[in-house]
């Protein structure tokens, strides 16, 4: 079978090399890959900078969809032929999670989904929407689940909020597909007019160009009668923490979702009101399999589509890595295998 690993750090050593196709343990279900999609965590990964230690070679990515090509004699939610997506956090299958099951995440403590084959328990999966590709149902596992959990499940999103997402990347993207399809009235910020226009395209009701306006809360607080809104995803960490927590109404809710810009977070208790307006700091890393299913029967009653930017091949995959690396992107970034 085909594969890419890592060889060593760098995204110019990620080949494609053929490897032997794995046979599935009694508990394990062997899934043809079809489609993987990379998220930031897959660069720094590559580059070093997120963990020094990977055994190479490596196979990267968390994100897969597939086809379920056979099944170990002890399986019994899986048969040939589902269609299936990868359930990023393995043992996280219901309810909060613990330490047991934020034990085994996919292209860390496994190896990752960049391969025709890979061998996934049977718990690990989940059904795939039946109105999505392969390649848009790669997509959800980190970015959509992330967004959904976030909105959903932790901040409890209703009808007639207001959602402020914050730039054009996967996770921001799903959030405000999601806060639409909720009821909710959105504000995006972008630092291109390029984007706003795509962004007001599916859907949001306000862009904020934060390029032009570096205090770009106060645009929130304009936009909202001097309020704030309910809720935020926050995906840049250093850099954008104190300006969402500046832009949230008293009870709001602000997801830490990312950290592309750096992961010390530089919080003054009584300058962002985190007492006294009774704001809520959540951690944000995906979902359970429970809420991925239901993410899923959402994604198809609302027949919502993910924003894909570019589909490559195989072996294009050091193009991938580099294009999401430089930003260049709007929505997702998808491999097909």
């Amino acid at each position: 079978m085909k594969a890419v690993q890592l060889t060593r750090f760098g995204i110019e050593n990620l080949i494609v090399n053929e490897l032997e196709s794995p046979s599935p343990l009694d508990h394990e279900v062997l899934v043809r890959i079809k489609a993987v999609s990379l998220n930031y965590l897959d660069t720094i990964i590559a580059r070093g900078s997120f963990s020094n230690e990977l055994n190479f070679p490596y196979i990267p990515a968390s994100d897969g969809s597939g086809i379920v090509e056979s099944v170990g004699k002890n399986v019994t939610r899986w048969k040939t032929g589902d269609r299936v997506a990868i359930q990023y956090v393995q043992k996280w299958t219901k309810g909060n999670i613990d330490k047991e099951s934020n034990s085994i995440r996919v292209a860390w403590q496994t190896p990752g989904v960049m391969a025709e084959y890979v061998c996934i328990p049977e718990y690990g999966l989940v059904k795939a929407p039946d109105n999505l590709s392969f390649e848009e149902t790669a997509t959800l596992p980190i970015a959509a689940l992330t967004a959904w959990h976030g909105l959903i499940n932790q901040a409890n999103l209703q009808l007639g909020q207001t959602v402020l997402t914050q730039g054009t990347g996967g996770v921001s993207l799903f959030a405000l597909q999601i806060a639409k399809a909720a009821g909710a009235r959105v504000i995006a910020t972008t630092s291109s007019d390029e984007k706003a226009g795509r962004l007001k395209a599916i859907g949001a009701d306000e862009i904020i160009n934060y390029a032009q306006n570096p205090d770009w809360h106060q645009e929130v607080l304009s936009l909202t009668n001097g309020e704030g809104v309910d809720i935020t995803l926050d995906i840049a960490g250093t850099k954008t923490i104190e300006q969402s927590l500046l832009s949230i109404k008293e009870n709001g809710f602000v997801g830490t979702a990312g950290f592309i810009s750096g992961t010390e977070l530089p919080l003054d208790i009584h300058r962002h009101k985190i007492n006294m307006s009774f704001l809520r700091i959540q951690g944000l890393a995906v979902g359970s399999a429970e809420s991925f299913s239901a993410l899923n029967r959402a994604i198809e009653l609302t027949n919502l589509h993910p924003i894909i930017d570019e589909v490559f091949t195989i072996d294009q995959v050091k193009d991938a890595y580099r294009k999401l690396e430089e930003g260049r992107h709007f929505g997702k970034i998808v491999i097909s295998i």
